[in-house]
């Protein structure tokens, strides 16, 4: 359920989620740098050691071999598949617009100005074990990869209690088109993307979601090769009016709420009953879902909803919050979208 907010609460609100940032603790960052620092001078031995010590699982093979991945794969849910298939249509749509192109002007004679837009030769991607599973996240991060046309897309990601990678996520490395895959996670994984080991040979980038240490070990290497971004918890905030369906309002909130208790769903609406028939919503969706539990600790801890006079309110309301991902459910969002 959706804990409703009145003005002062508003302004708590606002500044919280302003100030819930990317800060890594010093703790923290000490100790992926002595994971780091170990698998720059012992290399395979110790990623082996280390997924020993954080995943409680001996592996003979830290990468995924096309026979282990095919077994994989062969328990997938066909509508699973389906979906994700039609993901891949969405994403490849997507980001082929998003391309950029080389140009090359002459600004007087024989002086040239211009840039060269090149792929990188390599990418790594980190895909989360842990509390969930994310297929979606293989596809929004190798995709963009292809289109660009780097060459060497390689995915990490941890291995289960058996030493297995979850089927969902192998075959979204497989349609996405990843050519290497390792059972390796947490801040080791970063290490080995970065520096490389006797297995892994080095990549220019580093994407991908993971937990804190991933996320200290991404800023530590950072200089070594790029990276994305440092991740903090997810957000979503949705503005809508009265005629927004409340089950689309719920399921959007939901896609967020369930990747981790800290995530944050905010409902910003003209519509008091929309309120109402949101968080009905919520409870029924929330009911069926596999993380059900993380679902309910997010909506406990940081869902909030806030009834405003106007959408203009709503708007201003929504910038000051800045969420991570925002979506305007009203009946005409073009006008609204500047």
């Amino acid at each position: 359920m959706l804990q409703p907010l009145n003005k002062q609460e508003q302004a708590k609100l606002v500044q919280f989620v302003s100030e819930r940032s990317q800060e890594i603790s010093a703790d923290i960052l000490i100790k992926a740098q002595e994971i780091i620092d170990q698998v720059k001078e012992q290399k395979d031995e110790a990623l082996f050691a280390l997924t020993k010590r954080f995943d409680q699982v001996d592996l003979s093979s830290l990468k995924v071999s096309e026979e282990e991945l095919d077994e994989a794969i062969a328990q997938c849910d066909p509508a699973f598949k389906k979906a994700m298939e039609m993901a891949k249509e969405n994403i490849e749509f997507y980001h082929k617009a998003q391309k950029q192109n080389s140009f090359l002007l002459e600004k007087e004679e024989k002086i040239y100005l211009g840039q060269r837009v090149l792929p990188l030769d390599s990418v790594g991607i980190y895909v989360p074990g842990g509390r969930a599973q994310y297929p979606s996240s293989v596809l929004m991060n190798t995709i963009p990869a292809k289109v660009a046309g780097v060459k060497r897309i390689v995915m990490t990601t941890p291995p289960n209690a058996e030493g297995k990678i979850h089927p969902n996520i192998a075959f979204a490395a497989k349609l996405a088109g990843v050519d290497e895959i390792y059972k390796l996670g947490g801040a080791q994984a970063i290490a080995a993307l970065a520096y490389g080991t006797q297995s892994i040979l080095p990549v220019d980038k580093i994407v991908g979601p993971g937990n804190i240490f991933v996320a200290a070990a991404k800023k530590l290497v950072f200089g070594k090769v790029d990276i994305d971004m440092i991740a903090g918890p997810s957000e979503i905030l949705v503005i809508a009016d009265e005629k927004a369906d409340p089950k689309f309002v719920a399921a959007d909130l939901l896609s967020q709420a369930e990747h981790d208790p800290m995530a944050c769903s905010i409902l910003i609406t003209t519509s008091p009953k929309l309120v109402d028939q949101v968080n009905q919503e919520l409870e029924k969706q929330s009911a069926v879902l596999p993380k059900r539990e993380i679902v309910e600790q997010s909506l406990a801890n940081h869902g909030h909803s806030i009834v405003c006079d106007s959408l203009e309110e709503c708007i201003s309301l929504s910038n000051l919050i800045a969420p991570e991902h925002l979506e305007l459910m009203v009946e005409s969002p073009m006008e609204y979208l500047g």
